[in-house]
């Protein structure tokens, strides 16, 4: 179906469904080319729909065998099939059984949606609408069922069957060489959350006892050969599940929890209930073959999918438009789980940068959408960042602006009052509004809209009256389909910063919350500080307390000194990147002055070298992330418009080289103190460690080339863990040399039988700013570990290759065609993978005219293909409108 011909599916639309099926029995009999299903629904009329409807069900390339009703034959006359429904024009009156039986092919599904086969272990993906494709089904949300599995396979080929819920028969079928296993799952669940795995699989496995005193048994499956590297995962499982029932009260509610771990996965995870399928990069960790951002990741992952059994699995979202509620909600949980097990400062900084580097560019481009949008043609689209990390910072909003307390009685409300059902955006506010008594009305706006507000501050000081007043207003520009903007709940944290550090907080102001807290629900406002013993700096949006940029009248000087003196961890970093990001968008557009650069990398230099020889010690994740420059994407983000990439670079290169020599002369010392004895430990204190030394290895290698390549040959031989090795190569990435290619060629020799960490190894060649990386590419498109039918090998090298920000935006195009080529090519195979490939054209319309131009061709092209799946047609047409 042609985008053109899909339908556009509206949220103002919505209806309940005119059936529901209150159980599944599902007889699967497991066969690589022919799989047969057989579906016994118990179907009856929905109260709350349309008497006397049809029975539609939905399919997809699927192939009717066989059907009846009530155990009796379906007449051919009295229905009708086709590979995309299955309609019966005049069901039952009464409540009755349908029993529907379809045959797949498993081995033959690459688009890894459905039932299909990943490296001879069958596996499923069934959201967002994925069960179609295995058997005919109301496939909606708000549909929900008690499942009762059977799946039967060769023993030989499938050991392990696992499904949904709890095992309640096994055993083998006499004669047969084949075995079955029969999974119930008392918890009605959409379609969306059915799972089921068969395959020689190892694993590891532990009993957890829960707060209530409820037994579980946790098995995290692996590949054979690959147990030993699934202990973190297993580790990372029990601490989410003790954490989850300490701050949110949530205990499990099944007999076992079950990770799987494959290899062919289009997500990074996926929560069925009781059944979590994952990426195999994000359950695998050893120190050979995992580095300290793995190692953190999985711990988050898990948590995130562990955290779904509650916020996405027994309250469900009503329908697709309500993704954010059990996305957005889990994010900002599994957030707050991982800050709790590491550093809150460090954490709150990593996941700012993602947002501004993924949302914030989504936002201000022609994929701009709500966090709950309003219409679309294809949901996989939807699986944003916006729905996703912006949903996560709405949550946060929220806790801030209603308090600790009042936000997790509103959780309480929230998991007692929706438990069991396909909840809404409306049903959960209520609940905070509930439990606040605040009206949230307001607040609701940012489910709304689209488009990343611009906070705009100034503030005077009357010295004679010791009065201090603060200006703010706020606006959002205009977004897709939104041309008009109101104004939003901005619950801004703050303080005034003199001399000795933060000063007291005295205003009559309304808009004053109290504990440092300022509410911003117009379009602007004035407040004044009574009692101000000398001249403030303003330290705003502590914390990052709302989704928004800040432009703030701040000198160099008084952010430099915010940087040395502020209380908040998060806006210490915040002022030394709004100096660095002042200068750079002066510097990064074409043909600009590079004095005042420099005169930057200066004071920068100073303050970092101080600030290292002070507290560099003392918290190195910080001090890390301190000295990483805001990426060369954020500065192109921040001019916004005739975007020059090239320009961009070469200042971010120069400031970057200028800060590294600064410091050239304490590295040594640093590094050395900084150096960890014994074994390998993840935990966050080491992994801090290795992230400054890491840093300044960078830093050496752009100031020092001959130096850094000495000290990255170094680094590489002597290192006994991943995190150390990837970090030397990529330094020596940065140093264009005979010395890089020999080293490059060590990594993958290294790891020749490691596709996950060669995996690290194609992006990091993918991402040399140089114009003969595409080329280099191209070459590495035919190395034995590449596969365009692997979700990890594409997203690791073509697109690495479409983040790099000077060679997939090269003045001559090709980096546009290339990557286009490879979306049409992905496309007939797998199209949710090449559809995301494809937002890489989000910011296009940013850029100078020339690379615009070639960016729309580039568009143009894979919009005018024949036979474009609806992902893919869907994101062109909207980049393009």
């Amino acid at each position: 179906m042609r985008n053109d011909d899909a339908p556009l599916i509206r949220l103002e639309d919505y209806r309940p469904s005119n059936w529901l099926i209150d159980t599944v029995d599902l007889d699967i009999s497991l066969h690589p080319q022919k799989t047969r299903v057989r579906a016994l629904l118990a179907l009856r009329a929905n109260p709350a729909g349309e008497p006397g409807s049809p029975l539609v069900l939905d399919g997809d390339e699927l192939a009717l065998k066989a059907l009846s009703i009530d155990g009796r034959p379906l007449d051919a006359s009295a229905y009708e099939a086709t590979p995309q429904a299955l309609t019966i024009p005049n069901p039952p009156p009464h409540d009755f059984t349908l029993t529907i039986e379809t045959e797949l092919d498993p081995s033959a599904n690459t688009k890894l949606m459905g039932l299909y086969r990943s490296s001879r272990v069958y596996c499923t993906q069934c959201e967002a609408d994925g069960f179609r494709r295995i058997t005919y089904f109301l496939d909606r949300p708000d549909v929900m069922s008690v499942y009762t599995v059977r799946l039967e396979a060769e023993k030989a080929e499938a050991p392990v069957l696992l499904s949904n819920g709890n095992l309640v028969a096994a055993g083998e079928i006499p004669g047969s060489g084949r075995h079955f296993a029969v999974w119930h799952d008392p918890h009605p669940k959409p379609a969306y959350l059915f799972a089921l795995v068969g395959g020689a699989l190892d694993h590891v496995r532990q009993d957890y006892v829960t707060a209530d005193g409820h037994k579980v048994e946790l098995a995290v499956y692996v590949e054979p050969g690959k147990a030993g590297r699934a202990g973190w995962a297993l580790d990372s499982l029990v601490r989410c599940m003790r954490w989850d029932e300490q701050v949110f009260g949530r205990n499990y509610d099944l007999d076992v929890f079950n990770v799987v771990a494959v290899s062919d996965f289009n997500m990074g995870a996926m929560e069925n209930k009781g059944l979590n399928i994952f990426n195999d990069k994000y359950v695998l960790a050893d120190p050979q073959t995992a580095t300290d951002g793995d190692y953190a990741s999985i711990e988050a992952i898990i948590a995130h999918e562990y955290f779904h059994n509650w916020t996405g699995n027994r309250i469900t979202c009503r329908d697709w438009f309500q993704l954010c509620l059990k996305e957005g909600l889990t994010v900002f949980r599994d957030q707050e789980f991982s800050s709790d097990e590491r550093s809150r400062p460090v954490k709150r900084i990593a996941d700012v940068r993602t947002l501004r580097s993924t949302q914030f560019s989504e936002d201000a481009g022609p994929l701009a959408h709500p966090v709950r949008p309003r219409a679309y043609k294809e949901i996989n689209n939807f699986y944003t960042p916006t729905v996703y990390e912006k949903g996560a910072e709405v949550i946060r909003m929220l806790k801030v602006l209603i308090g600790d307390d009042a936000f997790r009685q509103g959780m309480d409300l929230y998991f007692e009052r929706c438990d069991g059902t396909a909840a809404t955006i409306e049903a959960f506010l209520a609940c905070f509004a509930e439990a606040s008594g605040q009206d949230l009305s307001d607040f609701a706006r940012w489910y709304e809209q689209a488009g990343t507000p611009t906070i705009v501050a100034s503030g005077r000081y009357d010295a004679a009256a010791k009065r201090y007043t603060l200006d703010l207003a706020q606006s959002t520009p205009p977004t897709p389909g939104q041309p008009e903007k109101q104004p939003v709940v901005l619950p801004i944290r703050f303080g005034l910063v003199g001399a000795k550090g933060d000063l007291p907080l005295k205003t009559a102001s309304n808009a004053y919350a109290g504990d440092g807290l300022i509410v911003l629900d117009g379009a602007c406002l004035s407040l004044g500080f009574e009692d101000v013993p000398e001249a403030p700096i303003p330290s705003l949006l502590r914390g990052f307390s709302a989704p928004a940029r800040l432009e703030l009248d701040l000198g160099d000087a008084d952010l430099l000194r915010l940087f040395s003196s502020d209380s908040d961890s998060f806006n210490r970093w915040q002022a030394l990147q709004s100096v660095a990001t002042r200068a750079l968008v002066t510097a990064g557009k074409p043909g600009a002055d590079q004095k005042p650069l420099a005169a930057t990398a200066t004071a920068l230099g100073e303050a970092l070298d101080a600030f290292l020889k002070a507290d560099g010690l003392t918290d190195p994740a910080f001090a890390a992330q301190v000295l990483r420059l805001p990426a060369p994407a954020d500065i192109a983000r921040e001019i916004g418009k005739d975007v020059d990439p090239e320009a961009i670079f070469a200042a971010h290169r120069s400031l970057s080289s200028a800060i590294g020599k600064a410091l050239l002369g304490n590295m040594p010392g640093l590094s050395a103190a900084l150096a960890t004895s014994g074994p390998y430990r993840p935990d966050a204190a080491s992994a801090g460690r290795r992230a400054l030394r890491n840093e300044l290895l960078g830093l050496a290698a752009l100031c020092a080339p001959a130096k850094g390549a000495d000290l990255c040959e170094e680094q590489f031989g002597a290192a006994d863990n991943l995190t150390d090795r990837l970090a030397a190569l990529a330094a020596m990435t940065l140093i264009p040399s005979e010395r890089r290619e020999v080293l490059i060629a060590r990594f993958a020799e290294a790891y020749a039988n490691e596709p996950l960490v060669l995996d690290k190894w194609l992006m990091a060649q993918a991402l040399i700013p140089e114009p003969a990386t595409l080329d280099r590419v191209k070459k590495l498109m035919q190395h034995p570990v590449f596969s365009l039918g692997n979700p990890n090998r594409v997203r690791a090298l073509i697109g690495g290759f479409a983040a790099n920000l000077t060679q997939f935006n090269r003045p001559d195009g090709e980096g546009y065609g290339f990557v286009s080529d490879i979306v049409i090519a992905l496309d007939r195979t797998n199209p949710q993978v090449a559809s995301r490939l494809l937002g890489s054209f989000k910011s296009w319309r940013m850029l100078e005219p020339r690379r615009q131009r070639f960016a729309r061709e580039a568009l143009s092209t894979v919009a005018r293909m024949p036979n474009l799946s609806r992902d893919v047609a869907d994101i062109a047409e909207r980049a393009l409108a």
